[in-house]
């Protein structure tokens, strides 16, 4: 059997092997800014940061973060939406020698605790509207000082002014002083604003990221990632696209900068290829997102599917009052890619949707469907350049299963993490060495492989439903329920039952203006299922609740149902 048949279906310029440099993250930034000084790196509400500018403001922040006592391996927080002011966090942080750690900006004190103690924080960026959580946090925990931005700051003069009269204190973003301790930014890279890049010997085997888990499966989890693990998957995630112009694309970033998925499919990769970033702080403002699409004419969209098939059934999108046609390429990632969704995206915007996988573990990506070949129903792709799977026997955790057959998905490749932070029990269990003296990641992944190297999730390990001893894959169900054109969202999980132990139920939010009852939606699923993985229960929903890169919670809807039924 030909143990990589999916080399035969790659695209024509993309590279079997790659030759990676050995050199830090923030290369990619230096040599965008010697190769296009003067292009835009981030266009943020009409004023644009050039690359060169990004890079000299970059240095600055990292002789600050230096100064304030930031040493090699230090781990420094970023809270934060995406905003100039976080890529220039980002890479002052990497400069200056230290570990990224970007936590969602929406979490509550309580959700920020963990990583902040796990981590070690002592010093955090954040925006003025999010100071408020942050001094809290300190009171609980080992933060000490806070470097603090007015989103204003990176606006253009007019709209800087037009946003203190109208929404600076509306909305929550005016800040009377900082607590004692705390410091400005724009502070920082004026006292610095001649110094030049601290001199601090990073090498490709230092530790460039933490990035916890969403909390789809649990406790967070802290994946360490190495400088050259965030570079290969960044070169692989650029290789895959060999068709796109270098110094002449723009992405349009609605993926949190706080998920690798934004950080290396978005940044990291606009970088490698000269590309001009638009920064969309809140994607869920459609508006925004299509009104930066229409004016910017962004040709990358990296995105999920619950935004694509949002723009699809915006009203404003139907009525044809945004030119949507400059998209080249989206890659979807964070959730199953419907059909339906992807067919009716690139009918509006002439653009190729294509489906990718991956996780925080080998940051971001480890799968794609081809760019110009053959896009797979239902297919998560091939792996990318230099990635190895195997599909692993669920019974023995250690045979390799052939073709066809269903497994837990194994990788092995250059962007694997080191493993999870103060985890060892974790770190074991997720990366196990198997007869090939190869250590492999455990992806927790159910999967199978068909016989041109294309992969198939069938769901998550955890998440299967055993309704009187059978085995239901709530994306199964998921996928039969979408169908339905009556159907936006649907969720799918396991709930207690006294005669099946457990048993499925459905979550729905019905499309705009429709109606479904549940005898309509009990008859469809009889005709697209087998009896014993036709829900039994159903619930309409007006939203579903869902990650911060558009994973819809199963956990959360079984735990909500479980709530209500006490």
């Amino acid at each position: 059997m030909n143990d990589r048949p999916w080399l035969a279906h790659y695209d024509k310029g993309v590279p079997q092997t790659i030759e990676y440099p050995k050199a830090p993250l923030f290369h990619f930034l230096e040599n965008a800014a010697e190769k296009y000084p003067d292009r835009a790196c981030t266009i943020f509400k009409g004023a644009v940061i050039s690359y060169k500018e990004m890079n000299t403001r970059t240095d600055h922040m990292a002789a600050a973060l230096v100064e304030l006592g930031v040493k090699k391996g230090d781990r420094v927080g970023i809270f934060m939406p995406n905003t100039p002011q976080f890529v220039i966090a980002y890479f002052g942080i990497l400069k200056a020698g230290g570990v990224v750690v970007a936590v969602n900006p929406t979490y509550p004190p309580d959700e920020v605790i963990t990583p902040v103690d796990d981590a070690n924080i002592e010093i955090m960026f954040t925006l003025t509207k999010f100071y408020p959580i942050l001094t809290a946090v300190r009171k609980r925990s080992k933060l000490k000082r806070i470097i603090v931005s007015n989103i204003k700051e990176t606006l253009p003069p007019i709209t800087s002014l037009l946003f203190t009269l109208v929404k600076e204190k509306k909305e929550g973003h005016h800040l009377e002083a900082l607590e004692d301790g705390d410091v400005w930014m724009k502070d920082l890279l004026k006292k610095h604003e001649n110094s030049p890049r601290p001199k601090v010997d990073i090498s490709p085997d230092d530790i460039a990221l933490f990035q916890y888990s969403g909390g789809t499966t649990g406790v967070p989890k802290g994946a360490v990632a190495l400088h050259r693990n965030v570079v290969a998957n960044t070169l692989q995630i650029k290789s895959w696209m060999p068709t796109l112009e270098e110094g002449r694309e723009v992405v349009l970033m609605g993926i949190p900068l706080f998920h690798v998925y934004g950080m290396v499919a978005g940044m990291n990769f606009a970088m490698t290829n000269g590309a001009s970033m638009v920064m969309v702080p809140n994607a869920r403002d459609l508006k925004d997102v299509l009104q930066n699409i229409s004016k910017y004419k962004a040709t990358i969209f990296p995105g999920v599917p619950l935004l694509y098939n949002a723009i699809n059934n915006h009203p404003d999108v139907k009525a044809g009052k945004y030119d949507l046609s400059s998209i080249k390429a989206c890659i979807s990632g964070s959730a199953p890619l419907m059909r339906e969704t992807k067919e009716q995206f690139e009918k509006l915007t002439g653009g190729r949707v294509f489906e990718g996988y991956g996780l925080s573990e080998a940051p971001t990506a480890t799968h794609c469907n081809p760019l110009q070949g053959v896009n797979k129903t239902g297919s998560i792709g091939m792996p990318l350049p230099d990635v190895e799977v195997k599909i692993i026997s669920l019974d023995d955790g250690e045979t390799e299963l052939p073709q066809g057959e269903i497994g837990e998905v194994a990788l092995h490749g250059p962007q694997v993490m080191k493993g999870y932070h103060n985890m060892p029990t974790e770190t074991a269990n997720s990366m196990r060495q198997l007869k090939d003296g190869k250590t492999w990641l455990f992806t927790g992944d159910i999967a199978r492989m068909d016989e041109d190297g294309y992969f198939y999730i069938v769901d998550r390990k955890k998440e299967l439903i055993k309704p009187g001893g059978f085995q239901v894959w709530p994306r199964e169900v998921e996928e039969a329920i979408s169908a339905h054109p009556k159907v936006l969202e649907v969720g799918v999980g396991g709930i207690p039952d006294p005669n099946r132990g457990e048993t499925v139920k459905a979550w729905i939010v019905t499309k705009p203006g429709e109606t479904l009852t549940v005898e309509e939606l009990k008859a469809f699923c009889k005709e697209h299922l087998a009896p014993y993985k036709v829900p039994t229960h159903y619930e309409f929903r007006t939203e579903l609740p869902k990650t911060t890169v558009g994973k819809i919670l199963r956990r959360e809807l079984v735990r909500q149902h479980k709530e209500s039924a006490n």
